[in-house]
């Protein structure tokens, strides 16, 4: 059967060319943006504010994640620091793209007064999504695969249409579409982030830490598969540990390969059970300690001036034809919210009703 590749490149403007993998990162953000925003305005917060965090937090992105890359492939670029810069030349890893988004996003929701969990929580579903779509970029480009594997399998096993087989041989051997592996498994997750979020007991910044270990546990099986993972010559128990974890894969799969001279120990699958691990005991201690008060269905409110609700903004305006019973409600920072709720069947009734006391009063005058 006759092997048909897709071109990376999309289209050109004269000289420019415009890539699949552009297309889809761009198309990736677009639908993660929209998301947000659906969310997000439950809640009452502008689709300017998400926007301009997309804005901000593409770009922390993209540096944060070549700062990773080139961070564990120090050694191909210490001699030609100039090559850090052409990031067209491939070399991003999407936890490094996390890290500079997580930072940027701590930075822009604190100046907005915001609580950042909340704001996480809201953006998780998009990010998962982002995420799915994305991968699809590392197909068109033939990147991000896996170990070889046979055209048998990919047919006959995974029933994977021609487009998707025929990509997958690469310089005359199939390999593992890792890229789908995870994308579909992203996809799973965003489903199961839209169900969890609508739960009644889940506390605010539990949909974001769900994201994280949910996505970590897939990156930690798939990344077994890949043969361009980012490594470091780590110790000999950590690299059993691993292993241990990961051999259920082998009852169907064969580990990737994986070049010794950069290490035996996959970045991705280390940072993945520190986020697992640490993702649950964090929800842990914030439910024990008390710090997760706050429930993910509770308003938003900032500390800072800015308008959150348009219903609010419009009250503003129509100030003067109002009265204070019609005027509406001033928003509540995440603690008034928590606190409201907390102590609303703990109000104490009136001793008597406001009718009789008048009554008592005017016998008293008598």
């Amino acid at each position: 059967m006759a092997t048909m590749l897709l071109d990376p490149v999309a289209f050109s403007i004269g000289a420019i060319k415009v890539h699949w993998y552009g297309i889809i990162l761009g198309t990736a953000a677009v639908v993660g943006l929209l998301l947000a925003i659906r969310e997000g305005k439950r809640f009452g917060i502008s689709q300017d504010f998400f926007m301009d965090l997309l804005l901000f937090g593409v770009p922390s992105a993209i540096i944060g994640a070549r700062i990773y890359y080139v961070a564990f492939k120090w050694d191909d670029y210490k001699d030609n620091l100039l090559e850090i810069f052409k990031i067209w030349h491939g070399g991003i890893a999407i936890y490094g793209a996390l890290i500079g988004a997580v930072i940027c996003a701590l930075i822009y929701v604190r100046k907005k007064g915001y609580s950042f969990w909340r704001i996480a929580d809201f953006c998780a579903p998009g990010l998962l999504i982002g995420q799915a779509i994305g991968r699809w970029g590392n197909f068109v480009n033939q990147e991000a695969y896996g170990g070889p594997t046979t055209e048998a399998f990919l047919r006959d096993t995974l029933h994977l249409p021609n487009f998707i087989v025929n990509q997958m041989n690469v310089n005359g051997t199939f390999h593992h579409p890792t890229f789908l592996y995870e994308s579909l498994w992203s996809f799973v997750g965003v489903l199961l982030l839209f169900g969890f979020r609508r739960l009644r007991g889940v506390r605010s910044g539990e949909v974001f830490i769900g994201y994280l270990i949910w996505y970590s546990i897939g990156r930690f099986f798939i990344e077994g598969l890949r043969t361009d993972s980012l490594a470091y010559q780590g110790s000999g128990w950590v690299e059993s540990i691993i292993g241990t974890l990961w051999s259920p894969m082998q009852i169907v799969f064969e580990p990737g390969y994986l070049d010794p001279n950069y290490g035996n120990v996959r970045i991705s699958q280390l940072l993945a059970i520190f986020l697992i691990v640490g993702g649950i005991a964090l929800i842990v201690i914030r439910r024990v300690t008390g710090a997760s008060k706050v429930l993910y269905r509770d308003p938003i409110g900032s500390t800072k001036a800015a308008p959150v609700i348009e219903a609010a903004e419009r009250g503003a305006n129509d100030a003067g034809s109002k009265t204070d019973a019609e005027a509406p409600a001033k928003p509540r920072s995440d603690e008034e919210a928590s606190s409201s709720r907390d102590g609303a069947e703990d109000k104490p009734e009136s001793a008597e009703p406001p009718a009789a006391a008048a009554e008592e009063r005017d016998i008293k005058e008598k």
